[in-house]
This record gives structure tokens, sequence and C-alpha cells, in this order.
């Protein structure tokens, strides 16, 4: 076999077998090396050994060994003298599993075949021994993984129902693997995730977190969803998603929410460089729905979704542990994702505040991003009508212009200076007037009209200068917090 091992992988390999034990290359790049793939960083490569945690120790003694499951992390020189880890792991076989997630107590194994047998999908189940120049010698493959491989299936090592109850993470990975790699889960595998799906109320929601990302983030998201659905671990997810199972729309929509949603996330994935906020928005974009729908005898509406969806959406991701940069920018994508512009009729001071409110030009790019994934979901004539593209012309005209307190021609310093008045949250609120007043007339972001200004405005109260700040935004939030009181389920 063609498969070139990388020197400093060869090199611990090597190390182990001269101190007379047996050392194999194991894991996700043993498969992916038996698909074709291109190797994996080096950091990635996992082998496993009959040498005990402290013999490796000994051969080793840069490495450490911090954990219970019989994994050391070997430390090795890489070029420009950088540390390179490498983590080689004893055979072992496991005991039970109480919690669903960990073995209660590791047992060191005796041959690679008992360790090959405790790891959870056959495609997994391979061993590679290599020789001292780094090419493979023997494929170890007792669970027929290769076969697998090439017939594109995910089948657990033995029975289903018992690798899922041994830990129930493999249940959300199975999907996983199935949509990173284009594979189908086998139909026994696939009933037994079905039957053990509550298992994943085991699981940190930090765990379920990453999986879930990465399904997302692949080509095949919308499908990675689907099959989150059939399996029955949608529901221990987001169930808020499958709220929109057969709630119907009016036209232009032709699909019930999921659907749409989960088609907008297929054309968000389908964008060049969607990034992880635009493919979480645009699944989440109308989880509102349901919650605000009304039917009339003309037509069905859901006003406000987009505040609901908005406080859902952040609900959803805090539960899920995600960063509060990820959920903020969802959170403002969602909130904002309804918003009007007829060309002629909207100014170039909406579309500032409307940059502003997002946080910034990029997240207006992402906000543009999630219109049209949902446009192309509904579907509609049009992906990007004038209108839109009008859009983008005016935050282009627009976006040299100050939206934000440090890019006017003045600072907290100067203002205190210029007032005589000491630090507090007196100098931001003069400053966020003034802030209101430049995105109106960007011309005027002068110094000498802006300190005349701020003399002018520090003969308000602080209540006045709120309102100054606030005057245009009031309308907007008054009208959501009108929904968030009428529709919003704690």
């Amino acid at each position: 076999m063609k498969i070139k091992i990388p020197e400093k992988i060869t090199e611990v390999v090597n190390a182990l077998k001269q101190a007379n034990f047996e050392a194999y290359l194991v894991g996700g790049v043993v498969r992916d090396l038996l698909r074709g793939m291109p190797p994996e960083p080096l950091d990635n490569w996992d082998l496993t050994t009959n040498a005990t945690p402290e013999q490796i120790q000994k051969i080793f003694p840069e490495s450490f060994y911090e954990n219970k499951f019989g994994t050391v992390t070997v430390v090795v020189k890489n070029k420009n003298d950088k540390n390179l880890l490498i983590e080689a792991t004893t055979y072992r076989i496991e005991g039970k599993y109480s919690d669903k997630r960990r073995p209660d107590e590791v047992k060191f194994a005796k041959t690679i075949f008992e360790d090959l047998s405790r790891r959870d999908f056959t495609i997994n189940a391979i061993a590679l021994d290599i020789d001292n120049q780094g090419k493979v010698k023997k494929i170890i493959d007792p669970h027929n993984g290769q076969v697998d491989i090439k017939n594109k299936i995910i089948r657990t090592v033995g029975e289903p129902i018992e690798r899922f109850n041994e830990d129930a993470l493999r249940l959300l990975r199975a999907v996983r693997f199935a949509v990173v790699l284009n594979f189908k889960i086998e139909k026994k595998t696939f009933e037994a995730i079905k039957k053990a799906a509550f298992n994943l109320t085991k699981i940190s929601a930090e765990r379920i977190r990453d999986d879930f990302i990465k399904i997302i983030m692949s080509p095949r998201a919308a499908e990675g969803i689907f099959l989150l659905e059939d399996t029955g671990l949608l529901e221990y997810i987001i169930p808020e998603l499958r709220e929109g199972i057969n709630c119907i729309q009016s036209p232009p929509h032709r699909y019930d929410v999921f659907k749409h949603s989960v088609l907008a996330l297929k054309k968000a994935s389908e964008m060049e460089n969607a990034t992880l906020v635009v493919r979480l928005a645009a699944l989440l974009h109308d989880i509102g729905k349901p919650r605000t729908k009304k039917v009339t005898p003309e037509r069905i509406t859901f006003y406000g979704h987009q505040v609901i969806g908005a406080e859902m959406a952040r609900d959803i991701l805090r539960r899920l542990k995600f960063s509060n940069e990820v959920i903020e920018g969802v959170y403002k994508i969602i909130i904002n994702h309804m918003f009007f512009y007829d060309v002629g009729k909207v100014t170039e001071s909406a579309v500032r505040r409307l940059i502003m409110k997002m946080g910034g030009l990029s997240r207006m790019k992402d906000l543009v991003a999630v219109r049209i994934a949902d446009r192309k979901a509904t579907p509609v004539p049009k992906e990007k009508p004038y209108k839109l593209r009008h859009f983008e012309y005016m935050i282009e005209k627009v976006s040299a212009d100050p939206i934000h307190v440090t890019q006017l021609d003045i600072n907290g310093n100067e203002i205190m200076d210029l007032l005589k008045i000491q630090p507090g949250p007196r100098v931001g609120l003069i400053l966020n007037a003034l802030l209101a007043e430049i995105l109106d007339n960007p011309q005027n972001n002068k110094k000498e009209i802006l300190k005349r200004r701020a003399i002018e405005l520090h003969q308000l109260s602080d209540e006045q200068l709120k309102q100054r700040r606030y005057r245009i935004d009031r309308e907007i939030y008054e009208r959501d917090q009108h929904f968030k009181e009428k529709h919003w389920i704690k």
C-alpha cells in the first residue's frame, strides 16, 4: 500500500518497537488514509501500544500523563524546534459506563484485537502496522472496516445498542460521520440510534455543541439536520426546531417552517465562506414562527416572529454553550432579518443605524447572506432582487461614515476637559447623543461642531440625553417589547 507515514510519527512508533513493544496507528487518520484523503496535521495522529503509560513515559521523558484512560501525550520536536504532541494510548478494554459517556474503569488489554473490539464504528477500528521507514506492513482489520469504507457504511463494532449504551455521544458521532464522510448509516445501527436517542440527555452541552458544529459546517449540513430528526436526536438538541414541522405558511412559501428553515441552512452552506453565525442564523431565522402564528380567513401571519425567534435562538445557543460572540451575532441577524428596504424610501441615515445595530459591516454582509438564503429556500423568482442589490449599494455608500462613538472626531477625555466633568456614565450619554445626531448628518463629524453641540447637550438631564440617543429606536423597542409580552413562552 502506497501510504507514506510522516517522519515524526514513524520515529515515535520506532522508539516503542525498539523497546520491544508493539505500536500501531489507529483512529480517524487511518480511516481517512484508507479513503485516499490527504494526511491530517501531525497532532491529529493517534497511536496504540501494549506499553503501559509508565513504560511509555520512560521511553519519552518529556511526555505527560494526566488522565485515567491510558493516554500519554508524547512530546517530540518538530520543525523550527516547536513541540509536537502525539497521543499514545495503551491497549485497553472498558468496563461499565454508568454515566453513558466514560467507562467506570479502564483495564489494559493484551492485544491489538481486544483494543479494536471496544471502538465505536468499524471504519474507526482499523490499525496500521508500519516498518521503520514509515511504510505500511500490515492492516489489522478484524471488523471489516475496509469493506464499510468502500461501501460508505457507518456500522458499529458489535451490537449497536451496546455501543450506544456505553457512550451516548456515539449517537451523534454516527450522524456526524455519515454527513461529513457522505456515508449511510447501516439499518441495524440506525434503529439502535432511534431506540437509544434519549441517552443523549446524559451528554454535556459542550460535547453536543462540538459535534453539532461539525455537522452544520459540513457541505451536507441540511442532510445532517434531517438525519438528526429521522433518528430522533433533534428532540434532544434543538427541540424548538421541531415546532415548525407541519407549521404551514402562506404563499409564496412552498414548505412548512421546519423544511424551509433546513433548506435555508442548505442554501447558506452552499455560499462561499459561509460562517458558523450565518449557518446558525439561517437555520434558526424563523424559529419564532410557530409561536406567533395567526390564521385568518384571508391569510396566515407570523407578526413579530423575528423578535420571538431572536430570543429563542439566544436561549438555544446559550443552552448549547456557544460563545457570546456567536450568540449575539445570530441574535442580531434574526431580529433584523425582516428589515424593510425600498429604493427611495429608506434613507442613508436608516442604513447607518442598521449597520450600528448589527455591530458593523461584516455583520451586515452576514445579514444579507441570510436574507438571500431565506429567499432561495422559499423559493421566489429572484433570489437577489433589485431592492436587495440597491441595499448593498447603500451599505457600501455609507460604509465610511461613523456608526460608533469611537469614530467621532471627539473622545471622552476631550468631553471631560471641555465640560469640566469627572469620568462617569454622563460622558457616555453625551457621546451617544452626539453619535445619534451624526448618524443623521455625518458631515457634521467635525471637532468644533461636536464641541459646540456637547456644550449644548450638557444642559440636558441624563434622562433627556437618553431620549436623544434612543429617539429613533423607541418605536422599534416598544414594538419588540409588545411582541415579547404577547407571544413569548418562557
